[in-house]
């Protein structure tokens, strides 16, 4: 603790506070004692310490797990630090293989770019574009030569690989594993090389590979960052970590009243887990919060609700939030169509004697994104014509116009027909 010890009072008062607000909801601090003399260092210096995080743009929006780490970084850069966002167009085209079965299907580069801008303009929805440089990692790697990728991977043993479970498992069950996922590892703890990062962040999936940092650094003659482990939020589904894929998020960039009508269907016993992961809710808020829920002068529906317009406060304003609580209430509460129903044009081609296959029309208006998707919609029960059930997904119905179609709880349509 050399750097430590060398603080003035004021100084060892600021780097416990910076410590104790790093330290606050992370699962584990790989070593301690290392980021400790970080903080001090940078106090000593004036030099902000470069906290890095690298994203694959592997789907197009960003949700609340993600959030998770992202308010994390956003803590350092309220203390003065740097944030170094590596968006991974090159490691994203070979998927990292993280709690994977099989072999992620790669993604082409028009995709990997295409999600990578999408990811930019919502990152900025919660950290500060002054204290953070963004890097594509296809920057250094797309120049490694052969002869540098086989140096890479002389730095780290087959076994050391193999320890990852999701490995073993597939090699133990026999199935394949395709060589390119060793080195997806490899390249993410190549770019803390590259970064010479002081700090990196990520959640429980990725301790492997965050740790993968220290050890090419070391490797490399390079001053070894620390690794801050933090927690995954489970999906809507109370079970399954929180993904796109799985259908069980909450997108940061959706609607307010999808991202409203989501929250509450968040599980009662994961509440409070979200809300301090995921809100910007101060210790004095959410301690009032658990104590209400605990003695019960708080309702479960009542803090949810909160949850709710919190999320949508967070990512759309407080204008945003009221006016989605209101739409809930009047929907969901009081069962009642919402006032302010989107009017959709639906042209009159679309229809055949004035009818219009079930499944056609709630992607012509935009409630389905497929034909597939809307008919396990109307099969579930979730399709309503002017508030009666539809059954048949196969059936044709008569529309007219001022027609309601409902999906759902929060997916609403008025048709217009020209």
């Amino acid at each position: 603790m050399e750097a430590w010890e060398r603080l003035t009072e004021e100084q060892q008062r600021e780097a416990v506070r910076q410590w104790e607000t790093i330290r606050r909801g992370s699962v584990e601090i790989v070593p301690e004692e290392e980021l400790k003399e970080s903080i001090a260092r940078s106090l000593i210096t004036g030099v902000p310490l470069k906290v890095k995080l690298g994203m694959d743009p592997s789907a197009p929006d960003l949700h609340v797990g993600h959030t998770v780490v992202l308010r994390k970084l956003r803590q350092f850069q309220d203390l003065g630090h740097e944030v170094q966002l590596i968006i991974g167009d090159f490691t994203g085209r070979i998927g990292d293989p993280t709690g994977k079965s099989e072999t992620r299907k790669q993604l082409s580069e028009d995709d990997v770019k295409r999600n990578a801008e999408t990811y930019q303009k919502q990152i900025f929805k919660l950290l500060n574009p002054r204290q953070t440089t963004v890097y594509y990692n296809s920057q250094w790697l797309n120049k490694l030569h052969f002869a540098d990728v086989v140096q890479l991977a002389s730095k780290v043993t087959v076994a050391r690989i193999l320890e990852r479970d999701d490995f073993t498992k597939r090699y133990t069950n026999g199935q394949p594993i395709g060589v390119h996922e060793f080195f997806y590892p490899l390249m993410q703890g190549y770019d803390s090389v590259e970064l010479e990062s002081d700090v990196e962040l990520g959640g429980t999936d990725q301790k492997f590979n965050v740790l993968m940092g220290r050890t090419l650094q070391k490797e490399y003659g390079k001053r070894q960052q620390a690794a801050i482990i933090l927690p995954l939020i489970e999906g809507l589904d109370g079970v399954q970590k929180m993904s796109k894929s799985l259908g069980n998020y909450i997108g940061i960039d959706e609607l307010p009243n999808e991202i409203y009508g989501k929250a509450m269907s968040v599980p009662d016993e994961l509440m409070m887990k979200y809300y301090e992961l995921a809100t910007d809710l101060s210790e004095e808020e959410l301690a009032g919060l658990k104590t209400g829920l605990a003695d019960g002068s708080v309702h479960p529906r009542d803090a949810k609700m909160k949850l709710a317009f919190t999320f949508v406060r967070m990512y759309h304003g407080e204008a945003a939030a009221e006016e989605a609580e209101r739409h809930f209430v009047t929907v969901f509460q009081q069962r009642a169509l919402p006032d302010d129903l989107e009017e959709v044009r639906l042209s009159g081609t679309e229809l055949e004697n004035g009818t219009i296959r079930i499944v056609h029309l709630l992607v012509a208006l935009g409630l389905q994104e497929s034909n597939g998707e809307a008919k396990r919609s109307v099969a579930q029960g979730a399709v309503k014509h002017n508030e009666r059930k539809l059954a048949d997904p196969n059936a044709a119905i008569a529309v007219a116009d001022g027609d309601v179609i409902q999906v759902g709880k929060r997916k609403f349509a008025k048709i217009k027909l020209v």
